[in-house]
This record gives C-alpha cells, structure tokens and sequence, in this order.
C-alpha cells in the first residue's frame, strides 16, 4: 500500500504540466515577450508558479505522514501493553 501511495506521488510530483492561470500583469508580459521571440520567460514563469502550487500540498502530505506513522506507534505500544495486560490476567487466574 505505501508503495503505491509513494510511486503515484513520486509521479504527480515529477510530471510537469504547462499552467495557464496567471494574473493580468504576468499574463501581458509573457504575451509582449512570445511575440518578440522569446519564450523562457513564460516557461520560467509557469515552472515557478508550480513549484508555488506544490509547496503547501508537500507539506500537508509531510505532515499526514508523521502524523499516521506516530498513530501506528501509538496504536502498537497500546496492543501491546493490552497483551501483556491478558498474560498477566491469566496467569494470576490460572494460579487461583
């Protein structure tokens, strides 16, 4: 299972998609700069402006991940102190 979750977000992070949202502003400066031949400005732009976008999902997605592996820490420690609770129960109701 984490496998999977690891490479489907290995590939969403690693494919790069062209984004066409941007403001008034950027949007007319990269327009002036396609006509006159230039293009590595909007490429520019549009690569920054996802790494802008990713930012806040890599860290909620870190977050996520150290949150559940705590949980399952938490989670291990208290069957196991459960277990150790029945051991112990019944060796004391065996002895009576």
């Amino acid at each position: 299972m984490f496998k999977k979750v690891f490479i489907l977000l290995a590939l969403f992070l690693l494919t790069q998609i062209d984004a066409v949202a941007q403001c008034a502003m950027c949007r007319t400066t990269i327009e002036s700069s396609i006509s006159n031949g230039r293009s590595n400005i909007a490429t520019g732009l549009n690569t920054g402006i996802l790494y802008l976008l990713a930012a806040p999902y890599l860290i909620v997605a870190a977050i996520a991940f150290l949150w559940f592996r705590q949980s399952k820490q938490e989670q291990q420690a208290r069957l196991a102190k459960l277990q150790l609770r029945q051991k112990v129960s019944q060796l004391f109701s065996s002895n009576s």
